[in-house]
């Protein structure tokens, strides 16, 4: 994951925001041979004639000088994986009760894109499994429009056995690899 951090180009200031995911994130400000790591949320550097001086931002200083900026950008993207059953485009159990989840994630955009790519595992042909992938993506596709999303704004298409989650050998039936990836943007 990349870090997330704000640059004021005028003032020479960088400032990491804590991540949406609560993962840690860090990123190192370098000026001439001095550098800085920032690795706490907003931890800052800022630009001197010594190189970056580290400080601690606060978020009432990032929503005064930044807050403008921030409230214009684009939602992130969100993913959602969902399982097959061998050989078919059945969701199993426990995806049929993720794709609640999709919905309400799709609901968030005003202008939703929604992309879904389908996967096999390795047991078939690559032919079959090209097919398989597809079949999969557009039964996710068609559920997704019937339940009212825009078809413009949803793509499928399949991988078959290309894009390995666990990677196997040919003939091996291993159900994470037998899915569809739903990326909501």
């Amino acid at each position: 994951m990349l870090p997330i951090f704000l640059g004021a180009c005028s003032t020479g200031t960088v400032i990491l925001l804590p991540g949406q995911d609560g993962h840690r994130t860090a990123v190192a400000v370098k000026q001439g041979d001095h550098e800085v790591v920032l690795d706490r949320a907003y931890a800052a550097a800022t630009q001197t004639p010594f190189g970056p001086w580290p400080y601690k931002s606060t978020p009432q200083e990032v929503e005064a000088d930044f807050g403008a900026a921030l409230a214009a950008q684009p939602m992130r993207p969100a993913t959602f994986s969902l399982n097959f059953i061998e050989g078919k485009d059945e969701l199993t159990d426990d995806s049929r009760q993720i794709v609640e989840s999709v919905f309400s994630e799709i609901s968030k955009h005003p202008v939703p894109d929604v992309v879904v790519i389908g996967h096999t595992d390795t047991v078939g042909s690559d032919q079959s499994n090209d097919a398989l992938s597809l079949q999969r993506a557009e039964a996710v596709r068609t559920e997704l429009i019937r339940r009212g999303v825009a078809a413009d704004s949803v793509v499928a298409g399949g991988r078959g056995k290309r894009e390995l989650l666990v990677p196997t050998a040919d003939g091996v039936a291993e159900p994470r690899n037998r899915r569809v990836q739903i990326i909501v943007r």
